[in-house]
């Protein structure tokens, strides 16, 4: 019987979530990944013999829904990871209203609901909570205007929720990746010239790989690393941070 660490992961369908699963599969882990797509949830699943729970992050119902039935079939969550998000890139004055609202909507949303259903969960036995922000949280970049504005909220949102709950034992950390090659970040990495401006940002000269920021988050959600909340770790190539030469 496998009596390792219950963690939710919503958004495994994704490349960081997969990733993530993965890496917390090696390390003898109980899964439960949530997506909203349920035949490429599956295809995440299957192979690591997880728990796969169909989920829309964005309607509160069901994230709640997947953190009772994760509560009633493994009597307890020790860790949650929210990989769900998107991506716009464009100046401010091109932006309309649906889209900062979408993107608004699509990374903040999630963080708050699976957030508030962990800490809910986790408050007679502690656990560690990870969420996704991004370098353009944490530096002005351009025409990054209204992702840059979503993932600060979510940056907000896991400072004050380390605060909170720090006195139960509830970690709330932030990882911040640059850019990762993902299906997600496709419309980038798939164009030359947008690829090679976008490696010339980062100060490593190159972008980054999911598995990279799966073990970020993997390191926040192990309990051996317990005195750690309230942090952003920055997985960018030392965008947020340095100036290339």
């Amino acid at each position: 019987m496998n009596n390792g660490p219950v963690h939710v992961i919503l958004g495994a369908s994704g490349g960081i979530g997969a990733a993530l699963a993965r890496t917390l599969h090696q390390t003898g882990a109980r899964l439960v990944l949530a997506a909203r797509d349920a035949q490429r949830l599956h295809d995440v699943a299957a192979p690591l013999s997880a728990d796969a729970v169909p989920t829309d992050a964005l309607v509160s119902g069901e994230v709640d829904a997947l953190f009772a039935h994760t509560i009633a079939t493994h009597g307890r969550v020790d860790g949650v990871a929210v990989c769900v998000g998107s991506i716009l890139l464009k100046p401010l004055h091109l932006t309309s209203d649906d889209e900062f609202r979408r993107t608004l909507e699509q990374n903040v949303l999630p963080a708050f609901h699976a957030t508030r259903a962990a800490v809910r969960a986790m408050q007679e036995s502690g656990g560690s909570i990870v969420l996704f922000a991004s370098a353009a949280s944490e530096v002005g970049l351009p025409n990054h205007e209204a992702i840059s504005a979503a993932k600060s909220a979510v940056v907000g949102l896991a400072r004050s929720t380390a605060a909170t709950y720090a006195a139960k034992h509830i970690r709330v950390n932030v990882v911040a990746p640059g850019l990762v090659r993902t299906a997600m970040s496709a419309r980038i990495t798939q164009s030359a010239p947008a690829l090679a401006a976008s490696t010339a940002m980062h100060p490593l000269g190159r972008i980054g790989e999911a598995d990279e920021v799966a073990r970020a988050a993997a390191f926040l959600l192990d309990p051996a690393n317990s005195w750690i909340t309230g942090t952003v770790i920055g997985i960018d190539g030392g965008l947020a941070q340095l100036r290339g030469r």
